[in-house]
């Protein structure tokens, strides 16, 4: 007889076989299965007899017999007013992959840039703000709703943008997705379709932005970079024609440090005026600067010509899987079909909690303590790096929550190699070059000063420090 789902206390499903010893023997030696394995666990409370017989499809006081049965056994427990629940005692559970103890320890400390400190996440403030955005939402919001987003995110986002980064933005032109590679996605479907071939790159970023961009049909084509940052000036047409895009990282470049300089925005807005391309802004930490006004967003130069890709990963946390983007007017709509009709990929309580948490001036006030956080803690490894380590200097630091520390010729892999002995996950700047570039070699490490919690900065910094030459 198969089983069944009860339906007063927990939800049950066990397999009864009929044996020759009859229902009652075939009930009590699959509910003593399910306990002896961990499906049962101790102290769950078991359907009434009468619920279950009822969902088994057999008399009352079968199911009764067997709850005595293993009670007499020590498997079960029954009182009066308590029900029938599954006995306190040491049951072994089978072995997972979790459980099972790994050959070989990961790092004490993690400095690989592009994550904030987790621990500094505003628990209680995003709570409260859960909260009244849940309370206050229309019941349709609930269902599967605009491929754009929330409109109450989308309002939020236009307003903040405007004020924070100075992003011109309408929120019927704004997409919200699950993140950058999310949004990048679209856009390299978007361009495919237009007939690009190509989309330039900055000679430094991220790998697997340049194996998205190949996966979408495109070839990453590096721009030269030199001490001033990418040259934009070679966006002109070569032989293999004018790409169809351009990704850059202007506000603070990644991993380099260096804001692009406005004749090199000007000479980038040009260009895709004079072409009709697309430039790619990821606005990568721009909220993040210490010693320096601002760098607005290169989008309020010209709305019709860039999409501008913001996210929550930085300012708040990754895993909030929150993006967006602020799209063109002509090329709105081919985003969003590429998108789909349904807003998939965006969990809508966390998009109305997100509005929330805007409007209600809580998101400012995190970034504000993040960035005094942040700030404390570059000056901090300025300070010890000039102490202990002076042929290392810092560089790309007024902004941001990562370094470039510059290195002594040749040293780059050996340092590395240092610093996994000691504990510590750290990259070298070689594995952020674009394999097509060809600038100068540059021994370095790119450090994420933002990673650690404030418990775990001072053991990741001094970890740091005895690595370096």
């Amino acid at each position: 007889m198969a089983g069944s789902w009860a339906t007063f206390g927990v939800d049950l499903h066990v397999d009864v076989a009929r044996t020759g010893s009859g229902l009652r023997r075939g009930l009590t030696d699959a509910l003593r299965e399910a306990v002896r394995g961990g499906r049962l666990a101790p102290g769950t409370r078991l359907p009434s007899s009468r619920s279950l017989a009822a969902d088994l499809g057999m008399a009352r006081n079968t199911v009764a017999d067997a709850y005595a049965d293993l009670v007499a056994e020590g498997w079960l427990t029954a009182r009066q007013g308590s029900g029938t629940r599954v006995a306190q005692r040491d049951v072994p559970v089978p072995a997972s992959p979790a459980r099972r103890p790994r050959s070989r320890q990961g790092p004490a400390y993690d400095l690989v840039p592009g994550t904030p400190d987790l621990a500094s996440f505003p628990r209680a403030e995003w709570l409260r703000a859960y909260r009244r955005a849940f309370t206050a939402a229309p019941n349709d919001a609930l269902g599967y709703g605009d491929p754009r987003g929330r409109v109450e995110l989308r309002t939020a986002l236009a307003g903040y943008l405007a004020r924070a980064r100075g992003v011109r933005a309408d929120p019927d032109h704004i997409l919200v997705c699950s993140g950058f590679v999310h949004g990048l996605m679209l856009l390299g479907e978007v361009l495919r379709r237009r007939g690009a071939r190509t989309l330039a790159v900055e000679s430094y970023g991220l790998d697997v932005h340049w194996d998205l961009i190949e996966r979408a049909g495109l070839a990453s084509v590096p721009l030269p970079f030199d001490e001033l940052g990418t040259r934009t000036d070679d966006l002109a047409e070569g032989g293999s024609g004018s790409p169809g895009g351009v990704l850059l990282t202007p506000a603070h470049q990644f991993p380099m440090g260096v804001p692009l300089r406005p004749d090199r925005r000007a000479a980038a807005v040009d260009w895709a005026r004079r072409t009709g391309g697309l430039i790619l802004e990821d606005d990568y930490d721009g909220e993040f600067r210490y010693d320096r006004q601002p760098v607005g967003a290169l989008q309020g130069l010209d709305p019709d010509r860039v999409v501008y890709f913001g996210t929550a990963s930085k300012a708040l946390a990754p895993g909030l899987r929150l993006g967006w983007l602020v799209l063109p007017p002509d090329v709105a709509p081919e985003v969003m079909a590429a998108k789909g009709a349904v807003d998939w990929s965006c969990g809508v309580l966390d998009q109305l909690t997100l509005a929330e948490f805007i409007t209600s001036g809580a998101y400012d006030r995190h970034v504000r303590a993040s960035r005094l956080r942040y700030r404390r803690r570059r000056d901090q490894l300025v300070t010890a790096l000039a102490a202990r380590a002076p042929s290392v200097t810092a560089t790309g630091i007024a902004a941001g929550f990562h370094a470039v520390l510059r290195l002594p010729p040749g040293t780059e892999q050996s340092v590395v190699r240092a610093a996994a002995w000691h504990g510590l996950a750290v990259h070298g700047l070689t594995s952020y070059r674009h394999p097509a570039a060809t600038p100068p070699p540059t021994d370095a490490l790119v450090v994420g000063y933002g990673t650690p919690s404030d418990s775990g900065w001072p053991g990741a910094l001094e970890t740091l420090c005895g690595a370096l030459p």
